[in-house]
């Protein structure tokens, strides 16, 4: 199914992230969001707009890592060495399913092209 899905996992505690909040935005003609919401029980952004067909070009998810983890009561520096975190990519084939599992720590993230 062609289209961008999201699964955040805390690796530093084994968990998911559920409440995360995520935002979609495409780059091109103009930033513009797609999506806003929060990562579900199951730690995926749960949106219709995840699923419908995307256009080739330029992508920037955005995730709110030092919020969540405040709100998971992690101790966290004041500020904290990671805050929102964006991440862009691009979609070449839109008939393609582009995963992004997003994988973090307070202290660090990856993000990458899942197989899902």
């Amino acid at each position: 199914m062609p289209g961008v899905s999201i699964h955040v996992v805390d690796v530093s505690r084994g968990v998911v992230a559920a409440g995360m909040k995520v935002e979609l935005y495409a780059l091109l003609p103009n930033r513009r969001m797609l999506v806003t919401g929060q990562t579900g029980k199951n730690g995926q952004v749960e949106d219709r707009a995840l699923g419908l067909r995307m256009l080739a070009g330029p992508y920037e998810a955005v995730f709110h890592v030092g919020d969540w983890y405040r709100k998971e009561q992690v101790p966290l520096p004041q500020v904290p060495f990671l805050d929102v975190v964006s991440y862009r990519f691009g979609i070449a084939d839109p008939d393609q399913h582009y995963h992004l599992p997003f994988k973090c720590t307070p202290w660090g993230y990856s993000c990458f092209r899942g197989g899902a």
